[in-house]
């Protein structure tokens, strides 16, 4: 071989050996990028608290948990259902109310008589079938919510717990 033909075959394996270098720096670039991103995209969605703690999150933290909900018991309800010319049916329910506030407790409780009139005169118009499972008790309980929202006229109702519900 000639001193050509060897520098020439030199200068071809560095060419070769930038072009893998300069391929393995893209590579190792991108794989940066994409972990970066993923680490970003994950602390967006996992809403996970900046690096270093900022003031936001001592703020969160010093923030006081909310108080409890406060329940409230409704007198036993018994009504007859509305179940035409077949045999009489009668539905029992236990319930309680869940308010946010100690106050709202007390406006549900002003509001009681009222309320038992609302919760009887709907438990009067159903028939027995719509009492029948799951889908049938939600309905009761969003219904139930809205007469006790309504009878409060406070709107401080956050939700009408079952304790017991008979179907006879």
């Amino acid at each position: 071989m000639t001193d050509g033909a060897a520098a020439a075959k030199d200068a071809s394996a560095s060419k070769g050996s930038a072009k893998k270098g300069k391929a393995r720096l893209l590579i190792i670039a991108g794989a940066v990028v994409l972990l970066a991103g993923g680490g970003a995209g994950a602390a967006f969605f996992l809403k996970l608290p900046p690096f270093g703690g900022g003031a936001a999150h001592h703020e969160e933290a010093a923030a006081p948990q909310a108080a409890p909900p406060v329940f409230v018991e409704i007198p036993d309800i018994v009504a007859n259902l509305n179940a035409g010319a077949r045999r009489q049916s009668f539905v029992r329910l236990k319930a309680r109310l869940e308010v946010a506030r100690r106050e709202d407790a007390a406006i549900a409780m002003a509001a009681m008589p009222r309320l038992q009139d609302l919760f009887t005169t709907y438990l009067r118009e159903m028939r027995p079938e719509e009492l029948r499972g799951s889908i049938g008790t939600q309905r009761l309980r969003e219904e139930l919510l809205a007469r006790a929202n309504l009878a409060t006229r406070a709107g401080t109702i956050t939700d009408v717990l079952f304790v017991e519900l008979i179907v006879q």
